[in-house]
């Protein structure tokens, strides 16, 4: 019935990648594992957020691997173009994929593409951000407890200015459906106790951006008028504290973060930032690993779910939670160190010696 319906889908879908059918080599697709098993599509949607070719596709790619020896993957990265990842969907089709992992640049943008996959009896996988449209499976983190995390990080370490102070809120991508559900979050425990001078979105979550905008809400409010900066992750985090750097701010107010960056590991050891949300990127990797080649087998993934998700566009489908963690620099060493994540060495640069001292951080 697959192969009827795919075929039936494919003649549409051959005309229109008469022109593109290279699209997924040129930005930056690969095949890995070959095998004569199923073939499950990574569709990844930037380069910018490190976290993407250096931490998930490795590990998707291992987990598929050990779950299934003769599976392919085949990998493109958009870039951050949603018509490119719009054509890569296409030649996943067009290749006879028996699985796609999607982890959309623009959620609202590829629900045409995540419809044509399903017609197509390609069975998507939802990945960390989650899609409109028939997907069949989603695995990702609590959002809301992510923008949780962040804000009272922030508001304990704000101390005496948790209650009536000012600060700068700095979203992520608009286009991100994660983006909503991180500030709904922190809002939650944001709301009554601050006053939000300045609020922008980032959009790719640019650091540069960031700092554009940073250095905008400085202008703006006065340097000695800013208590607490909430940042979405570490990325825009960096661009943050590089324009309150460049405005020579001294005390400089906490930022927060996510993802667990190496960098951001490190400033936060130094006291340029004050914490980060870590989500075990192998955790996730593992369920959409299991996700993927199960749904390629043509199997229930109702298995392998913790619970159902309900997309915008009204489709239920079974879902897997996992755990954010928030990491400051007294819990560095229990979180990252002992999680694999980095060793000491990684993180304690010779500059940072005498903070990783303070922070436990020795051996």
């Amino acid at each position: 019935m697959k192969t009827c319906i795919r075929d039936a889908v494919m003649a549409v879908v051959v005309v229109s990648m008469a022109v593109t059918l290279a699209a997924c080599g040129q930005a930056g697709g690969t095949g890995v594992h070959a095998g004569s098993g199923p073939r499950i599509g990574l569709l990844l949607p930037d380069a910018i957020t490190s976290r993407w070719e250096a931490k998930d596709r490795p590990l998707l790619e291992e987990n598929i691997k050990q779950l299934c020896r003769d599976c392919t993957v085949e990998h493109a990265n958009a870039n951050g173009d949603v018509a490119a990842q719009q054509r890569q969907v296409d030649s996943m089709i067009t290749k006879g994929v028996d699985a796609l992992v999607l982890v959309a640049v623009d959620a609202k943008a590829l629900s045409a593409a995540v419809r044509k996959a399903h017609e197509a009896g390609v069975p998507v996988i939802s990945y960390d951000r989650l899609d409109e449209g028939p997907i069949s499976g989603y695995v990702s983190f609590d959002g809301r407890e992510v923008g949780r995390l962040q804000a009272r990080a922030l508001l304990k370490a704000m101390a005496h200015r948790a209650v009536g102070g000012q600060i700068v809120m700095i979203n992520g991508d608009p286009t991100d459906p994660n983006t909503l559900l991180f500030e709904e979050g922190a809002l939650s425990v944001l709301r009554g106790k601050v006053r939000i001078g300045k609020m922008y979105d980032t959009p790719m979550w640019r650091s540069d951006i960031a700092n554009m905008n940073m250095s905008g809400a400085i202008a703006a409010l006065g340097a000695r008028n800013i208590d607490g900066v909430y940042s979405a992750n570490d990325a825009l985090a960096s661009g943050i504290i590089s324009a309150l750097r460049a405005n020579k701010i001294s005390p400089q107010p906490p930022v927060t973060g996510q993802d667990a960056d190496l960098g951001a590991v490190r400033r936060i050891v130094g006291g340029e930032q004050y914490m980060t949300v870590w989500k075990p990127n192998d955790a996730e990797a593992s369920a959409g690993a299991a996700m993927a080649v199960a749904a390629a087998r043509g199997e229930n993934l109702q298995r392998i779910a913790t619970g159902t998700v309900r997309t915008r566009s009204g489709n239920v489908a079974p879902a897997v939670l996992l755990t954010p963690l928030s990491v400051t620099a007294g819990t560095i060493k229990d979180t990252l160190v002992k999680g694999g994540v980095y060793t000491v060495q990684q993180i304690c640069v010779p500059r940072l010696r005498t903070a990783c001292h303070r922070a436990g951080l020795t051996g």
